[in-house]
């Protein structure tokens, strides 16, 4: 009896003799979806629980300096995380690009968006975008118009999201016709109208992730970081529609 006890216990734990653990991530808004599927699939792989919380980068940075629990930061820029590294709140070498995301005009009216010249004629009274400062897919919107010569003339028809998660959300319930949401929030659903904005119009929206301070000797931070570089993560990745040919 005590042999058939012992071998339950053994199966329970798992054969690596690894013990799970819990560790928390903090994962810029673009990424939600993805990030929930992945964490489903690391785990069932692992048996380690991922607590993921959604939010800006530059807000995620700022409860970074001031100690927050996290132990994974993937962010929605490639400075931010670098700047984590200097400034020693992050694994050193820990740094990699796990998605390459894509910046979208969308709306929710079908026949709304349909080329550049949706923001040239400016037939809408409101335009969503997320706050530059915070959020890199602000950043890359207002590169983007400015490069286009329609920034100015949008400035008084924008709304600003405190992240690309609000942003899609004021296009979504209609207190904007149009938006700039990242690919990933609308490819899977498909509904509405949108435009990819070329990637020649504003800088690579790199993503990086990074192994915080807090997860140096936690085992399933550090197993959440080698998932997200493998297959199975890339194959969510692209799905989504994140570029993924500059990771690792």
């Amino acid at each position: 009896m005590r042999t058939i006890l012992l071998t339950a216990a053994l199966l329970l734990s798992g054969t690596t003799g690894v013990r799970a653990a819990e560790t928390n991530v903090a994962v810029a808004a673009n990424f939600t979806e993805p990030a929930k599927e992945i964490v489903k699939a690391f785990e069932t792989k692992t048996g380690h629980k991922a607590l993921l919380s959604f939010g800006s980068t530059g807000q995620f940075y700022n409860q970074i300096k001031q100690d927050a629990p996290f132990t994974v930061f993937l962010a929605a820029d490639d400075t931010t995380p670098a700047k984590a590294v200097a400034e020693g709140l992050a694994v050193p070498e820990s740094r990699f690009t796990y998605a390459v995301g894509r910046l979208v005009l969308w709306s929710k009216d079908p026949a709304k968006v349909t080329d550049e010249g949706t923001l040239k004629r400016a037939a809408f009274e409101k335009i969503a975008l997320a706050n530059p400062a915070l959020a890199p897919y602000g950043a890359a919107a207002v590169q983007a118009m400015t490069r286009m010569g329609v920034y100015e003339a949008l400035k008084p028809k924008i709304v600003q999201g405190n992240n690309i998660a609000q942003t899609y959300q004021f296009v979504e319930t209609g207190n904007a016709e149009v938006g700039f949401v990242a690919l990933s929030q609308v490819i899977v659903k498909g509904e509405g109208s949108r435009w990819p904005v070329p990637e020649t119009l504003h800088d690579p929206i790199r993503q990086d992730a990074v192994l915080l301070k807090k997860g140096e000797a936690d085992e399933a931070a550090k197993a959440f970081v080698a998932f997200l570089k493998g297959p199975e993560s890339a194959a969510v990745i692209a799905r989504y529609g994140y570029g993924t040919a500059a990771m690792n």
